[in-house]
């Protein structure tokens, strides 16, 4: 039997291997990075690329899908509230929203790595995708210059046209109409042929929103657009009847499919794939819808038909989807580390092959869908209302949006509508102005 002494001995000596051992054990282990979305399209090509890059480097990467995306968002303000966000995440909804995590300290600015190396990261990206993700000087959300975001991918909406039936119509399938007046004429052909025109989810208000902005921009331009939302020119501004007026035109043109104010967006696609309408008006992720819903959808993508010459066209688009930077979190070398990796060209084409988005990586076009390359020809004429540098009131967009369905379904006329949004708009502006007294 060993004696007290080396009892004693044998037994510090287990106590420090297990010591030195474990904390060895602790002081090597690889970290794990969490990463929260609600890209649904996106879960396997994430998970591929999760193993890809623990594989490289050793470190996992947790992809935690969210969906929908209303569940999405509450989970995230949610967790802003609890002080629990994970590494990286996404932030959906307005510049104001993007800006009140940022103000709250959630946010992580990543100008310093973007800028460093002499802006290498920076320069892999289209200029219209950082945009949707940076606040300039003067912003009006009191947010310091910066880019808060990584854009994964970018998109553009647009119109689209059925090229059999563009056939079945008598028109040339490799010549869309190019003005509005062109655009009206072909109701008639569509009226006695006995189809259907133009289908979107009008039932999903921001889609209005976005046709009616490109129609702003090209009859009135940005500067009295923005001037609008400012308040120093009221919605009863001819111009802006005007772009009111284009959708009760288009809808007296037999233009629009029946019931579109009603219809969600998936049922759009649905009914599009399905050849049954002449026009559609959906974003850059719809290659990759109808792609699953009909292999042989022969279509092409076109800008919505010019209605002046007195200002460019302007489409919505920019960077599709955003990841943001926990501020807090103890892991944000390995997360930078990591989003450089994600956005590479090798990674940006795998992404793109896998989920048939356009990458956010410029360097990445040369490789992708020859349908998605019609999208992304137009990403430098695109513009969308989180880089205008303010925001319209929620209830005047609503109003607007709701006023163009009435307008559509023939409830109400366009001045009747201009007149009920600056009522509203005017009644917001009060109550901002009392709220600073």
């Amino acid at each position: 039997m060993l004696n007290i002494k080396y009892q004693k001995y044998i037994l510090s000596f287990i106590f420090c291997f297990l010591f030195f051992g474990c904390s060895s054990k602790k002081e090597f282990a690889k970290p794990t990075i969490t990463v929260w979305h609600w890209m649904t399209d996106r879960k396997d090509a994430f998970q591929e690329l999760s193993r890809r890059y623990e594989e490289k480097t050793g470190v996992k990467v947790n992809f935690e899908l969210y969906a929908p995306s209303d569940a999405y968002t509450q989970k995230v303000r949610a967790a802003a509230q609890g002080n629990t966000l994970p590494d990286i995440f996404g932030i959906l909804g307005e510049m104001r929203d993007f800006a009140s995590f940022i103000k709250a300290g959630y946010v992580e600015d990543l100008t310093p790595y973007m800028e460093e190396n002499q802006a290498e990261w920076k320069e892999r990206f289209f200029k219209k995708a950082l945009e949707v993700n940076e606040f300039g000087p003067d912003n009006a959300y009191g947010v310091k210059p910066g880019i808060y975001g990584v854009p994964i991918d970018i998109m553009t909406i647009q119109m689209l046209y059925n090229k059999r039936l563009f056939k079945e119509l008598g028109l040339n399938p490799e010549n869309p109409p190019q003005d509005f007046s062109e655009f009206l004429n072909i109701g008639k052909r569509i009226r006695e042929k006995g189809l259907q025109g133009l289908v979107s989810g009008w039932a999903e208000l921001w889609m209005i929103d976005c046709l009616a902005n490109n129609f702003a921009f090209n009859i009135m331009g940005k500067d009295k657009v923005i001037k609008t939302i400012k308040g120093e020119i009221p919605y009863t501004d001819p111009d802006w009847i005007k772009v009111l007026t284009l959708f009760k035109e288009i809808k007296e043109a037999g233009l629009l499919y029946d019931g579109i104010v009603t219809m969600v967006n998936k049922t759009a696609e649905q009914i599009f794939a399905n050849e049954r309408a002449v026009f559609a008006f959906n974003g850059s992720w719809c290659v990759n819808v109808y792609r699953g819903m009909n292999p042989n959808l022969d279509y092409a993508v076109m800008l919505p038909p010019k209605v002046s010459e007195k200002f460019p066209r302007s489409i919505w688009g920019g960077a599709g989807s955003s990841f943001m930077v926990n501020a807090n979190s103890k892991l944000k070398k390995e997360v930078i580390r990591f989003l450089k990796w994600l956005t590479d060209k090798e990674q940006q084409i795998f992404l793109s092959e896998a989920t048939f988005n356009l990458p956010a990586n410029k360097e990445s076009l040369t490789q992708i869908h020859p349908r998605l390359a019609e999208f992304a020809d137009d990403i430098e004429i695109t513009t969308h209302p989180r880089i205008w540098g303010v925001s319209e009131f929620p209830r005047v967009i609503e109003a607007f949006d709701k006023g163009i369905q009435a307008i559509i379904i023939g409830e109400k006329t366009p001045e009747e509508v201009a007149r009920e949004i600056q009522e509203i708009k005017e009644k917001e502006l009060a109550k901002k102005r009392s709220q600073k007294e």
